[in-house]
């Protein structure tokens, strides 16, 4: 088969997503009963919410008239709906709401009240101006656990300055040193400010549930992209903070561990990490040449950093004399840390992945999304999602039946299914 078939076989069989396995496991359920009120776009505020719906919450995503602005991401898109959002919006229901002003914003007061945790991504001052301020959803719920995502907290002189997960990791420092020596500074290769500060979110706002279980009192959580990014970077930080000693960019070959970074094979590049002693003993062992690990300057992780240049280009020509299966196998038989660099599409076909539940599809009729899994199991099994990413206002009278005994608007048109870019022509309320 030529290279342009399998290409004309793979594009008539679908997108990969399409081949995945249907979730297995069962649905967690640790927060079943959890209330959540869901006022963000975007990442980080979604994925905090989609954490919480992970694990098992009532999670009622509340969007205006155009959707989160995540749903006109792309391309790529899939059967019209953007595949960004599809990734952080799993096991929620949507309801449009116009909550400027008149029936929505009355609608939005009362499913505040209703809410155990109400999340919100604007400024302090945008927040205030549309009423879900910390001090205005409060008096709606007193009890309320109100988390706040902005780019730099609820308060401080940049409290209503605009933020982006870019701007967040070039502030925290991440930025300065990812990348070559000789190249400019460079974003992580995933919005990973936004994640952080997501999970963040979600884990605070458990530990804040917890607390009410206990006081009977709410908290209000004021998480920041910037700090959230710079805690990440706290083993960078602190050495500096102890030693004055400022990190640069070095191809991610300066870390404290001395043999600690990629390295190129006959074919293939290989990660390899000697973090210890006795993994640097290992390694010699493995390669036949045990006398190497005891020899002079190299006995301690101290002694070997000094000497890393060295040590390294002399690692580095014996892997070069074999292909990165051969390494990976005898390092895997020694229990030596080492693994691939792997591109996207081959972590996502990683058979052991997708057998541990971390990547599937979801399913509903005229809809398949794949999806990333928790992350986890929990007494051996993955979570199961409860709900697939939802269209814009496909839960509107349901919720508000639901949460406020509101009967359906037989006025308003039934929800859409997919359409363009994942925008809905159904009016908010």
């Amino acid at each position: 088969m030529t290279g342009r078939e399998a290409e004309d076989r793979a594009e008539r069989a679908g997108p990969p997503g399409h081949r995945l396995p249907l979730p297995a496991g069962q649905p967690f359920g640790f927060l079943a009963g959890v209330k959540v009120l869901d006022l963000t776009t975007s990442i980080a505020g979604p994925y905090a919410a989609m954490l919480l719906g992970d694990f098992g919450a009532d999670v009622v995503k509340i969007e205006r008239k155009q959707g989160d602005d995540a749903r006109g991401w792309g391309p790529p898109f899939l059967d019209g709906e953007s595949l960004w959002f599809l990734a952080v919006n799993r096991n929620k229901r949507s309801v449009a709401l116009d909550y400027a002003d008149g029936p929505g914003a009355a609608a939005l007061r009362e499913l505040i009240a209703q809410a155990d945790v109400v999340l919100v991504n604007q400024p302090p001052r945008v927040a205030r101006k549309l009423g879900i301020g910390p001090d205005q959803v409060k008096v709606l719920r007193e009890d309320v656990v109100y988390v706040s995502i902005t780019g730099f907290g609820l308060d401080g002189t940049r409290a209503d300055w605009t933020c982006y997960d870019l701007i967040a990791e070039g502030y925290s420092g991440v930025m300065d040193v990812t990348g070559s020596p000789d190249g400019a500074a460079q974003k992580v290769g995933a919005p990973a400010a936004d994640m952080l500060a997501g999970h963040d979110a979600a884990m605070a706002a458990i530990a804040a549930l917890f607390g009410r279980m206990q006081t009977g009192k709410g908290a209000v959580i004021g998480v920041s992209l910037v700090e959230s990014m710079t805690r990440f970077l706290s083993c960078r930080i602190v050495p500096y903070l102890g030693s004055g000693e400022v990190p640069s960019r070095s191809g991610g070959t300066d870390s404290v561990i001395a043999v600690y970074q990629a390295f190129d094979t006959a074919d293939l590049p290989i990660t390899l990490g000697l973090g210890s002693d006795n993994l640097w003993r290992r390694f010699w062992e493995a390669l036949g040449e045990p006398e190497r690990a005891s020899a002079a300057g190299t006995a301690s992780n101290a002694d070997r950093r000094a000497r890393r240049a060295e040590i390294v280009a002399d690692i580095q020509e014996r892997l070069l004399r074999k292909p990165r299966a051969h390494w990976l196998d005898l390092f895997q038989a020694a229990r030596i840390p080492a693994g691939p660099i792997n591109r996207v599409d081959e972590v996502a076909a990683d058979e052991e992945l997708i057998a541990r539940g971390m990547f599937f599809r979801l399913e509903e009729p005229g809809r398949i999304v794949p999806q990333v899994g928790t992350g986890f199991t929990v007494d051996g099994a993955p979570n199961r999602p409860r709900r697939m990413p939802p269209l814009l206002g496909a839960h509107t009278d349901e919720v508000l039946a639901e949460w406020l005994g509101r009967k359906p608007d037989a006025s308003r048109p039934a929800a859409p299914g997919p359409i363009p870019n994942g925008r809905a022509s159904i009016p908010p309320l």
